[in-house]
Formats: C-alpha cells, sequence, structure tokens
C-alpha cells in the first residue's frame, strides 16, 4: 500500500514562507494525480492545488482562488516527493494541510477523488 509522510509546516509571521513536503512510498505510478488540502477547525476540507504527472514534460496544476498566485505545487520524480511552496502567507491560511494521491487516470483537479492521505502537518500564520 502506498504511504505518504509529510514534513515542512510550522509557525510563521504574516508574509512569510513555509514548504510541506510529501514523500511517497510502497507504491510508485509512473502517471499519478497529487494533491494538497487543509482544514481549520469548525471548516470544511478545501483543496489547495493538485498537479497531474503524466511522465511527459509538462506537470499540470490547479490552484484554489484563495492560493492562486501565493503557493506552487511540485513534484520531483527521483524523490517521488510533492511539494508546496506557500508565499505570502496570511492568517487564513491557517490550517492543517494534507497531501493526497492517486493514480492518473481521468479528473486531477480541485474536484479529484483520492485513495491514499498523508497524515497532515499543522501550518499556523500569526498576524
Amino acid at each position: 500500500q502506498v504511504q505518504l509522510v509529510q514534513s515542512g509546516g510550522g509557525s510563521v509571521q504574516a508574509g512569510g514562507s513555509l514548504r510541506l513536503s510529501c514523500a511517497a512510498s510502497g507504491y510508485t505510478y509512473s502517471r499519478k494525480c497529487m494533491g494538497w488540502f487543509r482544514q481549520a477547525p469548525g471548516k470544511e476540507r478545501e483543496a489547495v492545488a493538485t498537479i497531474a504527472i503524466s511522465g511527459g514534460p509538462t506537470n499540470y496544476a490547479a490552484y484554489a482562488n484563495s492560493v492562486a498566485g501565493r503557493f506552487t505545487i511540485s513534484h520531483d520524480n527521483a524523490k517521488n516527493t510533492v511539494y508546496l511552496q506557500m508565499n505570502t502567507l496570511k492568517p487564513e491560511d491557517t490550517a492543517m494541510y494534507y497531501c493526497a494521491a492517486d493514480r492518473l487516470v481521468g479528473y486531477c483537479g480541485l474536484e479529484a477523488d483520492f485513495g491514499y492521505w498523508g497524515q497532515g502537518t499543522q501550518v499556523t500564520v500569526s498576524s
């Protein structure tokens, strides 16, 4: 079974940056859909970004409007790791962040379904 192990996160002041990592092990897929989600206490889970990894030269990404232009999702094939670079952080970005992965079959966007999930990591942004 696929395991997703997250690292990164922490506490920063507004305007700061953080980089989250999610390393996949167990199984590796040549084609996969991976994403980042977040959930604040009392709030619904929100898709932050997804990336479709086809094995070709271009990995297509999608971003929630709330993070577009500030966050960047990327993937390192050699390390089988997906990253979320978060810049210009705002207090409303405070949440538990989860990475997710699945085989790339068809749709890979903000409403995609994922079968494998990381353990979560806390991101706290102070004003």
